[in-house]
């Protein structure tokens, strides 16, 4: 941590301790929590079978978009594709009435606008519990020690900077704090492939290292590895002849401290997800989800998109996915404490089992954190009270506002956008239900985070691979249905403040882009034919299209 992050995170002590001891027992009062946004049989109605594949819109927008799935935009928008592809001024407002309009590195960092002063106690709580580090077992403050024995961080400011996205590290000596390694293996039994069939299990661990690569461990226990990156240049050619540089990673595991790994373990490295707008993506309606899954026209090239169906760790149930890079988590509650547990190695009500495989003898007998609950619960780490203010933070993250919405150069870019169909998967606009909950802040809102919060084939480039750097087959599953080559389409919302909140931001699942147009180049798959109209743009064509999306 750099000494103004340091000098920042002790004034934010100092500032949240006056109204942390106001709200809390003495106990909660001392502990800093944090939660990192990481991250069925496949019901018959996953796939939505599309009128007429081969039918266009006919009121001028994109021939790439066909007639079914325009139709659902419109439907979920509640207003014509005309009109969402022209200048809105509602849309000004991303996150309807809980947006806010500040354009510095705390764009990403204050509550929802319309919050209650009797509720904004409970989200400056939930963002000291985020800020501070968890320390080692024993500790004098005993409410927030049991880091590890196994993790990747402390604290996720060292991930989330300023609740903004990571960035992959540029070499083998940068550290690794905003990103992770999932791992996988394959499924070598039938009934570990009919278990990951009905999403009863989210992967095939590895034996020895699990399903995430730790790569610290408290003293006396080995971390798993260390993460190592290498990039190669990749250029790629404009139609007018201008030259845009890619890089291209290659992510090494190095130092196992647990003996080799296997060639056939499956590697996804993934950097930290921005926090913003999480509470209003999970207002929408699952069937809102669901009815976007549309069936490709494989020989037209069609864009094609399904849902996660995971296991809910809460209930035992199997539910939608829609948080994290594969929509492997169901909701804000769940994605929270499994980050506690897998990035930083505590445990809670939902995931009270320490995250050290049977084999890590050093970490199985670390000493723990865990504080006796009573009433027949399990000793954990965090308990309700921590993991409720948490929740209540990360679901009231606001938006940032757009800016320069009405410039004829970004409203250019923005028909650019529309008329080579990226809404496609970048569904504009929904309108939230008013539901019987505790989410007051979200209920009824026009939002516009352009996803649909379904898994897309992004192609081979985007792939993870083996260890030994080969592609997997498309049938083996990595996060319950999401095979290596799926991701979920990102909100964009806010992303153009992403390097003004932080400047070492980066793009896409493993922080390979760096700017906005590289990640649009990296698009393949199902998005090969929107990456090719996009190769078609001159100057003037990229400039307005980078113009709009910076205006998110």
């Amino acid at each position: 941590m750099s000494s103004s992050n340091v000098l920042n995170a002790k004034q934010s002590t100092a500032f949240y301790s006056s109204l942390i001891v106001k709200n809390l027992p003495l106990k909660l009062s001392l502990g800093i929590a944090c939660a990192l946004s990481i991250s069925a049989c496949q019901p018959s109605d996953n796939i939505a079978n599309t009128a007429d594949d081969s039918k266009t819109q006919e009121n001028g927008h994109s021939q790439t978009l066909t007639s079914a799935r325009a139709q659902t935009i419109e439907a979920l928008s509640g207003v014509s594709m005309q009109q969402l592809a022209s200048f809105d001024a509602q849309e000004i407002k991303q996150g309807g009435d809980t947006g806010i309009s500040i354009t510095t590195s705390e764009s990403y960092s204050k509550p929802s606008s319309n919050i209650t002063a009797s509720r904004k106690g409970s989200f400056f709580i939930g963002n000291a519990f985020f800020r501070q580090p968890w320390v080692v077992a024993p500790a004098s403050t005993d409410s927030r020690d049991g880091l590890g024995a196994l993790f990747n961080v402390a604290a996720c400011q060292s991930c989330h900077i300023k609740d903004g996205r990571g960035h992959a590290p540029m070499s083998s000596e940068d550290d690794a704090d905003s990103l992770l390694i999932r791992l996988a293996m394959p499924a070598t039994t039938d009934e570990q492939r009919q278990k990951l069939k009905d999403s009863l299990i989210e992967k095939v661990v590895h034996p020895i290292y699990g399903g995430q690569l730790q790569d610290r461990g408290i003293q006396g226990v080995p971390a798993e590895a260390r993460i190592a990156v290498q990039w190669i240049d990749k250029p790629i050619t404009f139609a007018d002849g201008h030259v845009e540089t890619l890089r291209s990673p290659t992510f090494n595991l190095t130092k196992p401290g647990y003996g080799a790994f296997n060639d056939e373990l499956m590697v996804s490295p993934r950097i930290a997800l921005p926090m913003i707008g999480l509470g209003l993506l999970e207002q929408i309606p699952d069937e809102a989800i669901k009815k976007q899954a549309i069936k490709a026209n494989k020989a037209n090239g069609d864009i094609s998109g399904k849902f996660n169906w995971v296991m809910d760790p809460q209930t035992g149930k199997v539910a939608l996915g829609r948080f994290g890079w594969k929509a492997g988590q169901t909701k804000l509650i769940t994605q929270n404490q499994s980050a506690f547990n897998e990035d930083m190695g505590l445990t809670s009500n939902i995931r009270p089992h320490e995250s050290c495989m049977p084999t890590q003898t050093s970490c199985v007998k670390a000493v723990t954190g865990s504080d006796d609950q009573g009433n027949g619960k399990l000793a954990v780490e965090v308990n309700d009270e921590v993991a409720k203010f948490v929740e209540f933070y990360t679901r009231n993250l606001a938006v940032p506002h757009r800016r320069n919405a009405d410039d004829k150069l970004v409203l250019a870019g923005k028909k650019r956008f529309y008329d080579m169909g990226c809404q496609s998967c970048h569904t504009p606009r929904y309108q939230l239900p008013k539901t019987e909950d505790d989410h007051l802040e979200q209920h009824g809102q026009v939002i516009y985070p352009y996803t649909d919060l379904l898994l897309h084939d992004m192609g081979d480039d985007l792939a993870d691979r083996t260890i030994a750097g080969k592609l997997p087959s498309k049938d083996l599953q990595v996060e319950f249905l999401a095979n290596s080559y799926e991701w979920r389409t990102p909100a964009l919302w806010g992303i153009g403040l992403a390097q003004t909140v932080n400047p070492q931001a980066t793009f896409l699942h493993d922080g390979r882009a760096r700017t906005l147009m590289e990640a649009v180049l990296w698009h393949g798959g199902e998005a090969e034919k929107q990456k090719q109209k996009v190769l078609t743009l001159d100057k003037q064509g990229r400039t307005e299209l980078n113009a709009f999306l910076t205006s998110l």
